[in-house]
Order: structure tokens, then sequence, then C-alpha cells
């Protein structure tokens, strides 16, 4: 075990649980993974270790990714895709009895749940590394930590920023975590959604009590002449209680190449993704565009944090 690895056992729970030093340290482990994957398709440091991926809502990126991290890694995987339905979750078992099963199965236990505090129950129930990958509308830190990634790597710097978050802000867990990691950097927030959707209150008021500067707006033109980087969620139907309530919303902001004319120059385009109907096509062939390289960025990430949650670095 690296003495100097401090994440050794830890869970990955709320982006709030690291410190700046704690985040530097699996981005720059996940450059060097990166780095090293330009010449071999695997780094053999988990072999003999085996991931949990226990999902109770839908996944693409996050699930794949850390499944490929895994694999990257030499280790092994054991998956519930559709846990809500088709694990013992539908015959009643609680979070907890989940925890204590699955600690005999994996040597770590990847979660995405619909509920609200849902990781930081799993966490006190299993002793191994539990990695939230979403709970509900609360945080997605692992997502957090890629896309810090992705902004340094697209801009060499986290420092002074401008950061533009647009569309959905008060259900979006990507924003939120990234919010929070961002107070660690002198960061400019500009917050742009229509006032339904709006960031909550409480978290801009802790923003701005760690110093961040923290703007709202709802003037998509005016947030793009301004940001250095623009973080783009979509407006999520699952969120809402009717389709017409979704439909007052959907197509709110979109980024087009013409849009984007107007904004700043070297602006970095990102989004968590899926996206539906707020990044024109025509924007995908930009150089700026970095949505597609952010999922690939996700893998060295997660690499990052299963070997250091697992002292294998």
């Amino acid at each position: 075990m690296n003495s100097n690895n401090p994440l050794i056992g830890r869970d990955i729970v709320s982006i709030s649980d690291l410190t700046k030093e704690e985040i530097r340290a699996v981005l720059d482990q996940a450059l060097r993974f990166e780095q090293q994957l330009k010449d071999a398709h695997a780094i053999p440091l988990l072999n003999g270790r085996i991931l949990a991926t226990v999902f109770y809502e839908p996944s693409t990126r996050t699930r794949l990714s850390f499944e490929s991290a895994m694999h990257r890694l030499g280790g092994s995987v054991i998956s519930v895709a559709e846990a809500r339905t088709s694990s013992s979750a539908a015959k009643g078992e609680s979070i907890y009895d989940s925890g204590k099963m699955l600690e005999s199965y994996a040597d770590v236990i990847v979660q995405r749940h619909p509920a609200v505090g849902s990781a930081r129950a799993l966490a006190d129930a299993a002793s191994v590394p539990v990695i939230n990958a979403g709970d509900g509308t609360g945080e997605h830190p692992t997502q957090a930590l890629l896309d810090l990634y992705t902004i340094e790597r697209e801009k060499g710097t986290l420092d002074k920023l401008t950061v533009a978050m647009m569309g959905d802000l008060k259900h979006g867990r990507t924003v939120h975590s990234l919010a929070k990691a961002l107070a660690h950097w002198k960061t400019k927030l500009i917050l742009c959604a229509p006032r339904a959707l709006a960031m909550p209150s409480d978290l801009i008021a802790e923003l701005r009590h760690q110093g961040l500067i923290v703007i709202e707006t709802e003037n998509m033109g005016a947030a793009l002449a301004q940001a250095d980087v623009v973080y783009v969620t979509r407006i999520q139907q699952e969120r809402f209680e009717t389709v017409e309530e979704y439909m007052r919303y959907k197509g709110i902001y979109v980024i087009t190449e013409q849009a984007l004319r107007a904004a700043k120059p070297g602006i970095v385009i990102m989004h968590p993704l899926p996206r539906v109907d707020e990044i024109s096509t025509d924007v995908d062939g930009l150089p700026n565009a970095a949505y597609f390289r952010q999922a690939r960025y996700g893998v060295f990430v997660r690499m990052a944090l299963l070997a250091m949650v697992l002292g294998a670095v």
C-alpha cells in the first residue's frame, strides 16, 4: 500500500467528503493511467478483485465506464443492471441487508439509487468501500471528479475560470456535485436556468459562503458570452410529476453552432450525457465540443478511484 494514497478503504459518497488535496490525488492518478494506456490495453493492478455494480436507475456511461475501468485494471465485475425489478429489492430487501450481502461477494460496490441518502445507508452497512454513482437528485461525486478532470485537460487549469451551468439545476445531481467541487478553486459560477429549475437556494448560499462568486440568470446568451466552460444539462423528464410540466421547459435552452458564434472565444462545451435536444448535432464537430471526450475521461478517473480505494496504488 502507498502511504501517499489517502483513499485506501474509503467510501466515496459525497464530493464534500474529499479535500482539495484528495481530489488532486485522484486527478493526478487518472492522468497517469491515461498516459499508461497509450501503450497498453490493461494495467493489471486489481487481479483477483471484484467490483459489484448495482443500479436501481438506468445508466449507460456511468455503469459501463466503471466496468470498463475495472476490466482495464485486471479485475472482475458482477452486476445487477435493473436492480429495482431484477434483484431482491423487488421482494422488499432493505439497503442495509443488500450491503451486508454484497460485502460477501465483492471487494468494492458501486450503487445508483433513486433515493437521496441511499449511498450513505449502503456505506454504513457494508464493510467494503462503497462508491456513489448517483442518489436521486442528491449527488454524483464521481461525475464531478471526471468533470474536473475534463476541465483541466481542456483548459489546462482549474483556477480562475468562469463556469456556466445551464439547464435543470434543481434536479441535476451532476451540477450539485460539480459546484461543490469547484469551491476548492477560484471559480466564478454562472447559473443559467428558468426560475422553477434554479439551483437550490441553500446550495447557492453554501457556495457563496465558501467564497465562490455566483451569478444567476435566465439569459443563455449572456452566460455564453462570459464563460470559459459551459456545462449543459438536459431537462430531466423523469424528475417531473407530469408530462405537461416537462414539456413547459423542454428545449428552453439549445446550444447551436450559431449560438456559439457570440460565445467567449475558446469556450469548452461539456455535458454529462445523455443529451436530448439541448446541444445541436452541428456542434459535435467543433474542436471545443468536449462531451464525448468527457465520457472517455471518465474511465481514467474511475480507474483511479477503484485502484485507490482498494489500495493498489
